[in-house]
């Protein structure tokens, strides 16, 4: 019953069709609209039957003729057309566990929607579709779908994501595959759970369904200090990241051999933390994992790269960047090749250690704008600031604590630039530019 019109796209094959904010889509060629999948499956075709219940609660009948695939322009009140489907799992590792209390609520909903999965890049561990939930994405053949396995050992897998039944959303998987589904998967690595030997065998199973299953990331677990009442878990230390990445470039060699594709990849949070460098563009083939923080670091540098020789100018207006601790190194390196192109340029980096969620956390995108203000008072920050857009809300000018940009810019008498995640923006934001 969500399926309700909020505006139609001026343009589209539905404009100038009586259709009006408060119309509700109902049907699509006969088959009934129950949410955004339906939608995007049923309209695909060129030539369409719209049923429409108007806001006086009559029936309209809609004929559209347009091309195939493309869009009707209709944008409805609610994204999904139905609510989000939440998650039943008790994940020992899960971060919305381990947030602090006092945050919007939305922050706290767990999903695990698979319609997420297809649409945005949300991981789903598939312990929570129905049957009928999975017949539509077989019939459909919704694809690709992004799968938080973490283990392919039954028993194993149940105990990480606190459920009862012994290798839950496993066999969902073998069915997408023998569908034909493309699936990309991630492994969340905890130190002394699912690593070394439980590692590879994960990885070598999953090899086993490719193509099918088309890549695979194994990231380090997020250990924030709000842990009360969670199992006990150790973030990785560089000596065991070390180990990791080792073994997981030793099975990727292996895939190259047999795949033809690494196949699986590290998070380049373990090249950080054990302190090696990151792989070159080769390594990433086509970033296929880029969203799970696979190869981010090495596409922004050689985004900035390519952007840096065409910048004609830079500014010698002082200036401030503040970063993670993971990345701060990183960005002082860009800063550097930015200086011996533009010597004038006058910059400090600060790494912001998270007291919000804890120092284990030392990732730029979890920073929030009471730990900006309170490090970065008193500091010699310039003209402005730059920041990275992921520091925000999605679309917002807000970060995790409700804190604003205004509320920093007034806290810390300093123009905040927002960079893009993207090096082309920031090599321009260094020049100033």
């Amino acid at each position: 019953m969500s399926a309700v019109i909020k505006s139609i796209e001026k343009g589209s094959p539905c404009d100038g069709r009586r259709i009006v904010p408060g119309d509700r889509l109902v049907k699509i060629n006969g088959h009934r609209i129950r949410d955004v999948l339906d939608y995007k499956y049923y309209s695909a075709e060129a030539c369409l039957l719209l049923e429409m219940h108007t806001v006086e609660q009559a029936i309209r009948l809609v004929r559209i003729r347009k091309r195939e695939e493309e869009d009707l322009g209709l944008e409805f009140t609610s994204y999904l057309m139905d609510a989000p489907k939440a998650c039943a799992n008790r994940c020992i590792f899960c971060f919305v566990d381990q947030l602090p209390s006092g945050l919007r609520k939305t922050l706290y909903f767990k999903d695990d929607d698979v319609r997420l999965s297809f649409l945005q890049g949300n991981y789903v561990t598939l312990t929570n579709l129905s049957e009928a939930e999975i017949q539509r994405i077989i019939q459909m053949r919704i694809s690709p779908l992004n799968i938080s396995v973490h283990s392919t050992d039954p028993a194993l897998r149940s105990f990480m994501l606190g459920i009862r039944r012994i290798g839950a959303g496993l066999d969902a998987l073998r069915r997408f595959q023998d569908a034909g589904i493309r699936m990309n998967c991630q492994i969340v690595c905890c130190p002394g759970i699912n690593d070394d030997a439980h590692l590879e065998r994960t990885m070598e199973d999953l090899a086993g369904m490719y193509p099918s299953v088309m890549s695979v990331s194994v990231v380090p677990v997020g250990l924030t200090k709000h842990r009360e009442g969670c199992h006990p878990l150790e973030p990785f230390n560089p000596e065991n990241a070390l180990e990791t990445v080792r073994q997981v470039e030793r099975f990727a060699r292996l895939c190259l051999v047999r795949l033809g594709t690494r196949f699986v990849y590290p998070a380049d949070e373990f090249y950080v933390k054990a302190g090696l460098p990151i792989p070159p563009e080769e390594f990433y083939e086509d970033y296929p994992q880029l969203e799970n923080g696979v190869g981010l670091l090495r596409l922004l540098k050689t985004e900035f790269d390519e952007a840096l020789p065409v910048i004609a100018q830079a500014s010698d207006r002082p200036f401030s960047v503040a970063t993670g601790m993971a990345a701060q190194k990183w960005i002082e390196g860009l800063l550097e090749d930015t200086k011996r192109k533009f010597p004038q340029i006058n910059a400090d980096v600060y790494g912001i250690t998270n007291e919000f969620f804890g120092d284990t956390v030392d990732v730029a995108g979890l920073i929030t704008g009471g730990d900006l203000i309170a490090q970065l008072r008193g500091k010699k920050l310039g003209t402005r600031l730059l920041i990275a857009r992921n520091m925000l809300r999605h679309g917002e000018t807000v970060f995790l604590d409700d804190t604003t940009i205004e509320d920093v810019e007034k806290a810390l008498g300093v123009t905040v630039r927002i960079v893009e995640q993207d090096g082309a923006d920031l090599a321009r934001a260094l020049c100033g530019n």
